[in-house]
């Protein structure tokens, strides 16, 4: 491989950011609350999972509460 001088690496690096297509800040914004959503939802669905699952290994093994 050959070696590339670091000022030749920082003008590729600057070209190739130059390529990137940033998003928006509206789409930035829209990105993380649905995020913030869909953690929420996660998080409340395995919440409700693991009650059930414990409810339901209390049954089994008979360590009623």
């Amino acid at each position: 491989m050959a070696k590339t001088s670091p000022i030749k690496f920082v003008q590729q690096i600057r070209a190739e950011a130059k390529k990137v297509t940033w998003p928006s800040r509206r789409e930035t914004i829209v990105t993380t609350i649905m995020c913030v959503i869909m953690v929420i939802c996660f998080a409340i669905f395995f919440l409700i999972a693991d009650q059930i699952l414990s409810w339901l290994v209390s049954l089994v093994i008979g360590s009623g509460n």
